[in-house]
Formats: C-alpha cells, structure tokens, sequence
C-alpha cells in the first residue's frame, strides 16, 4: 500500500510538472513574422475543462461551412455573428450534456482513447471582455489558415463531412464525425491550442485544461 501511495503521489507531482512546463515553455519557441494586419477578430470560449473557437461569420465563412445549414444549423440567418466549434470525446461529449449527468464509461473513454466528433453551434453577439472569453485579431491569411484546420477537422464521407443522427444540445447545434482519437493527452483544449497556432498565435508546448492555454496565451501574445 505504501508503494502504491508513493507512486501516485510521483504520478501526480509528474503530471503537475508536465502541465507546469507545457504552459511555460512556448510553442512555437520563437516567434513568427507578423502576417498582415489583424483584420480578423475571432473569440476563444471556455468552460472549467472546455474550450471552443468562435469564427465571426461572413458571406465568405458561410459559403464555406455551407454543410451547416443543410444539417439544420442557421449559420445564414443575420442574426447569427460568429459559428462556434470544438473538438473532444465522442463519449464524453454526446453523452454528457450537463455535469449531472456524468457516467462512469464516457469518462473511463476520455481518460484512456475514444473516437472524436466536432461539435458546432452558432451564437449572436458576444460580451465582451468578458472572464471566460478570449479575443485576437489575426490577418487574412492566417485567418484562411484557421478555416482550413478546422474544415481538416471533420470526417469527410460521400457527400462531405458526416453529421450525427439524433445527437444535439439544441435546436441550433450539431455533431459531426471527427478526424483523429481523443485522450487524457490530446484532448478538446489542446485542438483549440493547435488550431490557434495555425492561426498564427503562440501557445504553451501543451496546453490539456482551459486554465493553462489561458494562460499561455496571455504570456505569449
């Protein structure tokens, strides 16, 4: 038992020491030439354990993620400013839609591997500054750069990306199939810190809780 006592205790000094550095220590270490003038605004959003990027929408945007609206989502309605994504677990996400409903195996599945899904929504405006939101202005073509990492984000099947049946929070939102497997190690924040570094912003070397990519984010840029 003191054995067992002793290794949780270096596993949890470990993992404080990764999450530590992974927050101090920049990615990527040095900075990028600046690539235009800051013309895009776009929104980081964030919960205790989640993070989302909110896109402000266009023509453009909507013409893009033209697959939304077609699964139900009113990205082209004008009272919609910016279509928010995310990326996680696809246990833990569709089957925990609040903290009271919380089950053992969706998040046995997000410590260990689980499928992924996208999940969009879209929203009017947002208050802003605001304790739980995030903002940056990028240019053009790292604000291209961004549309393509998350587009690259949704599996793609016969006729585009592949909505989720029956799997919704509201009226409004979706969930899509998802490239790549969700983990205790790449999970939905460091997707938000990997898609904001394609758009050009340094992030933390790893970045797993909202409270560490904050904060990098905050030291870096």
């Amino acid at each position: 038992m003191r054995k067992l006592g002793r290794f949780l205790g270096l596993l949890l000094i470990a993992a404080a020491l990764a999450a530590t550095l992974g927050t101090l220590v920049p990615r990527p270490l040095w900075p990028a030439a600046a690539a235009g003038e800051g013309t895009r605004h776009i929104l980081v959003l964030k919960n205790p354990i989640h993070t989302d990027i909110a896109i402000p929408v266009d023509d453009a945007v909507r013409q893009r993620f033209r697959f939304l609206v077609e699964a139900g989502i009113p990205a082209d309605s004008p009272e919609v400013r910016y279509i928010v994504f995310g990326w996680g677990g696809r246990a833990f996400y569709l089957e925990t839609p609040t903290w009271s409903q919380l089950k053992a195996i969706p998040v046995m599945k997000a410590l260990t591997i689980d499928a992924s899904v996208v999940h969009v929504d879209v929203t009017g405006d947002i208050v802003e500054p605001h304790p739980d939101v995030a903002s940056f202005d990028i240019g053009e073509d790292r604000f291209a750069a961004l549309l393509d990492f998350i587009a690259a984000s949704f599996q793609q099947g016969a006729g585009g990306p592949i909505v989720i049946e029956n799997a919704a929070y509201s009226r409004f939102d979706r969930f899509y199939e998802a490239n790549g497997h969700f983990n205790a190690l790449v999970g939905c924040n460091t997707w938000t810190a990997a898609a904001l570094r394609t758009a050009g912003l340094r992030t933390g070397w790893w970045n797993p809780l909202p409270a560490s990519l904050g904060w990098s984010l905050s030291l870096y840029n």
